[in-house]
């Protein structure tokens, strides 16, 4: 069982910076591969960025590479997204997500546990 608080949504000007943070609770934080998903309206949820259970694989979309960034800090249970050179189309609802199955990191069905998701707006 692992319960996830997400925090840091908000609206941001095009260009701006904006971080996600994700705090776990419940089970090992160390033993589950973590991932942020968005879902905009209208659309599917989509894959964000993952990364593995003790931090040494990370994986992007294509439309966030080289613009956002993942990491974990394992000692205080917590999962962070700094968005950088924010677009117009990054406006979604962005999704925590916890997973121990032996999936691709970038599938949905990997993750056992989301969170509430929270919305980020970026104006023009």
């Amino acid at each position: 069982q692992v319960q996830l608080v997400e925090s840091g949504g908000g609206l941001v000007q095009a260009g701006g910076s904006l971080r996600l943070s994700c705090a776990a609770s419940g089970d090992t934080f160390s033993s589950y591969s973590m991932g942020w998903f968005r879902q905009a309206p209208g659309k599917e949820r989509e894959f964000v960025a993952a990364i593995s259970g003790g931090g040494g694989s990370t994986y992007y979309a294509d439309s966030v590479k080289g613009r956002f960034t993942i990491s974990r800090d394992n000692a205080k249970n917590t999962v962070l997204l700094q968005m950088n050179s924010l677009k117009l189309e990054d406006t979604a609802v962005y999704y925590c997500a916890a997973g121990n199955r032996k999936y691709y990191l970038t599938n949905r069905g990997t993750y056992n546990y989301w969170g509430q998701g929270t919305q980020v707006t970026v104006s023009s």
